[in-house]
Formats: structure tokens, sequence, C-alpha cells
């Protein structure tokens, strides 16, 4: 009899145990695997203000984008405060993937013709990957396509070129707040004088505070290292608003800096914010979907 007990009380257990055993492998299918959550949309738009921001154009969009810069306020009434005057760059970036872009673009600053490479190296995230920041890396490339200056003496084409390689290191503090860091190297294959410097460093920090779903308010400024240089120029400072539209991004901003391209207005900004040096201007950003993502009808 006491078998039987036993018997009966073994074969409870086992059951018991199956049991919970079942019930554990069946929450574990309803439990989520962790997953990682990647910050989006840390800049409404490719630029800050004149400068790449690590937002690229989504995969197989393409991005017509317009950079138009007013004269100087400190023109004065007869130029209607700058407003008689312009300076334009058009160009087009595309999304060859989630995380490579190209871009073409063409300014009536000296008349320059230039070209990029944005590859982003780091996504931030968090949940099953900590990622504290974004990190994009940007190589860019510029021909000044003006008239020699001395067409008598034998010139090269090598001495039109300028390089730019940066880092833009983002974080998203909130949904409201991102800042970043921009370190830039510049090459020019021809300086202006012995004392110029063919390669030099600069530091950028920009950031974007969001006012409301569609506005932010955007700034950006870039310290140029080089000290030895001959040029009269002074750094960059840009404060601008951003402002949404469906497929459009509108930027207005003003500027101590005229030319819209990495090389010209990190290295060759002359205006001055303390003697009216500020140019207005506007970027408009058009996004045209060439080619839908896999599954999308």
């Amino acid at each position: 009899m006491k078998k039987a007990n036993y018997l009966s009380l073994s074969l409870l257990f086992i059951v018991l145990s199956l049991q919970l055993k079942a019930q554990d492998e069946l929450f574990d299918l309803f439990e989520e695997e962790p997953q990682i959550e990647y910050a989006y949309a840390s800049f409404k738009a490719s630029r800050v203000v004149y400068g790449q921001s690590v937002e690229n154009p989504s995969a197989g969009n393409l991005i017509f984008l317009i950079q138009h810069n007013f004269g100087s306020l400190n023109l004065g009434a007869y130029e209607l405060f700058g407003l008689d005057q312009a300076t334009i760059r058009l160009g087009l970036e595309y999304g060859i993937n989630d995380w490579l872009a190209v871009g073409i673009g063409r300014s009536s600053w000296q008349k320059t013709y230039d070209g990029f490479v944005k590859a982003k190296i780091l996504r931030q995230s968090s949940g099953a990957r900590e990622m504290p920041v974004s990190v994009s890396f940007v190589g860019a490339a510029a021909i000044n396509s003006l008239r020699w200056q001395f067409p008598e003496r034998k010139n090269y084409f090598s001495s039109r070129v300028s390089y730019v390689s940066q880092l833009l290191i983002a974080r998203k503090f909130s949904s409201a707040f991102t800042l970043q860091l921009t370190p830039t190297l510049i090459h020019k294959n021809l300086v202006p004088t012995a004392a110029d410097k063919n390669t030099s460093f600069a530091i950028g920090a920009g950031g974007r505070l969001k006012l409301s779903q569609r506005v932010s308010l955007n700034a950006e400024y870039f310290y140029y290292a080089d000290d030895q240089t001959t040029l009269d120029r002074t750094n960059a400072l840009s404060i601008g608003f951003d402002i949404e539209t469906g497929g459009h991004v509108f930027q207005l901003h003003f500027s101590n800096a005229q030319a819209m391209f990495d090389r010209a207005f990190i290295t060759e900004t002359t205006g001055k914010w303390s003697d009216g040096g500020i140019y207005f201007g506007f970027n408009i950003s058009r996004t045209f979907v060439l080619k839908k993502p896999e599954g999308f009808r």
C-alpha cells in the first residue's frame, strides 16, 4: 500500500513538473527578445545650416537642394540691404542604401563644382545594443572653374581642386535636442602664398532645438585652427530655423558666411557679425522617391 502511495506521489510530481515546464515554455514564446532601438530624425535635413548633418537621404530617395544667400546687410539701402545680390548653390543628394549617400553641387561662388560621399559608421541606439552617438564620415572635393587669372603662364588642373574630410559625431539627447561635433581636415592643392599651409584643421559644433512638431532652431560654428593663413578671414557662425512641410524642408538662416560648400565657408568667410557682415539666406530641400523599399506598394 505504501508503494502505491509513493508511486502516485511520484507520478503527480512528474506531471506537475512537466506542466510547469510547458507553461514556462509557453510564456517564453510571448516574451519579446530585446530589440535595438535606433535614434532617428536627429536633424530635419541633411544640413545643420551649411555644414553636413548625420542625416542621409533614405535609400532610393533623391534630394534636390536649393541654397541661396543674399548680399550682406551692411551694404545699405542702395543694395536693399543685400537683397539686390545673390549667391546660389544647386545640389543633388541620393541615398544608395541605408548607410551610404552621394551628392553633387554647383555654386555661383567661384563657379565651383563639388561632390561628396557620406557614410554612416555608427548609429545611436538603446535596448539590446547601447551606442551613445551616431558617427558618419564625409569625404568631399571641390573644383574651382573660374578662368585662370594669369592664362599666359602654365596652369594645372590640379590647382583648382581642394578636399575636405569630416567626422560627424552627433547625439540626440532627447526628442527636442541634438548636438553635433564636426572635426574637419581641409587640403588645398594651391594656396595663395608659400606662407599658407596646404592642409589645415577645423572643428565645428552645431545643434538643433525643436520648438514645435515642424519647426526647430539650428545653429553652428566652425573654428578654423590655421593661424598661419594670410587670408583676411573670420570663423563662420550661422543661426537659422528649419520648417518641415511634408516633402519639403525650408531652412531660413543668418550667417557671416556667404559661400555654401565646406571648403569655402570654413576657410574663406570674411563677414563679421559685429559690423553687419551678415548674409540672410535659405535652403529648400525637396525629396523625390526614385526607388521604393522592397515590399512597399
